[in-house]
């Protein structure tokens, strides 16, 4: 064994956080759906993911903070409609997703990719599809709903977070617009 596959790593992705108020919102409608499938993510894990970039070294940790300090950002807070209650049946996951992705989310996301390439996280670039996980482990139709999802999230800062045992431990941010 090499001394490289011993190094510790941390799981690691980048995110857009969800405010405390969202949160709960979100968690009192998804509680009137009364769900009967899958395992519903802590209301603290709440976020919209960027990028994921599983395992990496803690070695690299610092030069990604800062190859992603580079990263262009839009020049205002972000703000995504999460208006479409939607089951990913791959995936196995209930999700509230955007009927239509800001411009500007998909320029960060494509610009963090960028900025990302020359540590190699990831063997095949996957489709970005902007959501927030309502419940894993889902193997149901769409829910019947007595009002339609109609949430915003708006954001001033992008977050590097670590996954840890359940738990999302931010490690690092960055604003977003003229901050």
């Amino acid at each position: 064994m090499n001394d490289e596959s011993r190094e510790p790593f941390k799981r690691l992705f980048f995110a857009l956080d969800c405010a405390p108020a969202q949160r709960k919102a979100i968690a009192q409608w998804r509680g009137a759906l009364q769900l009967r499938s899958g395992r519903p993510v802590p209301v603290e894990n709440f976020h919209l993911t960027l990028k994921f970039l599983g395992a990496v070294a803690v070695g690299q940790i610092a030069d990604i903070c800062t190859a992603v300090a580079s990263v262009r950002t839009p020049d205002a807070r972000l703000t995504v409609a999460l208006d479409r209650l939607d089951v990913w049946r791959r995936a196995g996951v209930l999700v509230l997703a955007p009927e239509q992705a800001p411009p500007a989310l998909l320029r960060l996301v494509y610009d963090l990719e960028q900025a990302l390439l020359p540590f190699g996280l990831e063997d095949a670039p996957r489709e970005f599809r902007p959501h927030l996980t309502l419940a894993r482990d889902y193997r149901a139709p769409v829910p019947e709903s007595t009002s339609s999802p109609e949430f915003f999230l708006r954001a001033d800062r992008f977050t590097l977070f670590e996954s840890h045992k359940g738990r999302y431990r931010a490690l690092a941010d960055w604003p977003l617009g003229a901050a």
